[in-house]
């Protein structure tokens, strides 16, 4: 299967390395984005898009935190955490600040409202669950094989 390592090949000749229903980025991709759309009707009642709810997930679970930390957490570059953190911030759930140790650091932190969004967000997992037919075993393995693809990408 393409994209699954040199060795993983299997003798293909590059009409059948081609082919989509060969290669593991595809469904990769499309499931990510099958997943996105299907959070969207539980998010849109919080004003929350995909990429904000996981930027919330971090700052509910840690306080407060440094862009460049939150870009490692959720694989985004500051280039796209900017525009969103601002969107946040006028929102009223985070405040940006520069950090009083180093100013080139700008850290993001919840506001009370950002706190409380978290009582309404709890619900948001719950019901994503059923929206697919894994078993829970399924579930686990799909994702270790998931951070295990991940934890390979940062050491590269």
């Amino acid at each position: 299967m393409a994209g699954a390592g040199a060795d993983a090949t299997g003798g293909m000749q590059a009409d059948e390395l081609l082919r989509l229903d060969n290669q593991l980025c595809f469904p990769l991709y499309a499931c990510s984005k099958e997943v996105v759309r299907r959070y969207a009707p539980f998010l849109d009642p919080l004003g929350l898009t995909y990429t904000q709810y996981i930027c919330m997930m971090v700052l509910w679970e840690e306080g407060q935190v440094s862009v460049s930390h939150l870009g490692e957490r959720v694989y985004l570059d500051s280039g796209t955490l900017t525009p969103l953190l601002r969107k946040l911030e006028q929102k009223g759930y985070v405040r940006r600040e520069r950090s009083s140790e180093d100013a080139r650091q700008v850290l993001v932190s919840l506001t009370p409202e950002g706190r409380q969004l978290k009582e309404r967000a709890a619900k948001v997992p719950l019901q994503i669950v059923d929206c697919f037919d894994l078993s829970p075993e399924d579930a686990r393995q799909l994702k270790r094989l998931l951070l295990k693809v991940l934890r390979n990408e940062r050491k590269s």
